[in-house]
């Protein structure tokens, strides 16, 4: 039996949005795009959207560290990955990447660090049992 490791790839063309005045990808359009990533990795954990709105347990960010290498501009088409990085008993960690649409260059890099939360209390839980047998490879 192999080791899964959920990860996710999107194309991405840069719109007029996203740039500032001078065609270049403002920092906060990089957040709004690993956003977007980051929710279809969530899918695969099983966090999709009217799940979590029947269960009541969220993934809520907790930290954010990026690295912007390079500036991506203006119609530029880009190549987003994403990756499950880590687990531990009730934090995990995913990994992003921004890149050209060849995967040659890197703009920016991103690890995010969650948690799962019952709502309405905000009550932080546990990661799911079959996590630590699923993604043992992952564990800190």
């Amino acid at each position: 039996m192999s080791a899964e490791t959920p990860s996710i790839e999107y194309p991405y063309q840069v719109m007029f949005f996203d740039t500032d005045c001078a065609a270049v990808v403002h920092n906060l359009a990089y957040l709004r795009i690993i956003e977007t990533a980051r929710t279809m990795l969530a899918e695969q954990l099983g966090f999709d959207m009217p799940t979590m709105a029947v269960k009541g347990v969220y993934p809520v960010l907790l930290r954010t560290e990026v690295d912007y290498r390079r500036p991506a501009k203006l119609s530029d088409h880009l190549l987003v990955r994403g990756r499950l990085a880590s687990i531990e008993r009730v934090r995990f960690w995913m990994e992003f990447e921004v890149l050209n649409k060849d995967a040659s260059v890197v703009f920016v890099s991103c690890r995010q660090s969650l948690a799962l939360i019952q709502m309405p209390d905000a009550k932080p839980l546990r990661l799911p049992e079959d996590w630590q047998t699923r993604f043992a490879h992952l564990r800190n």
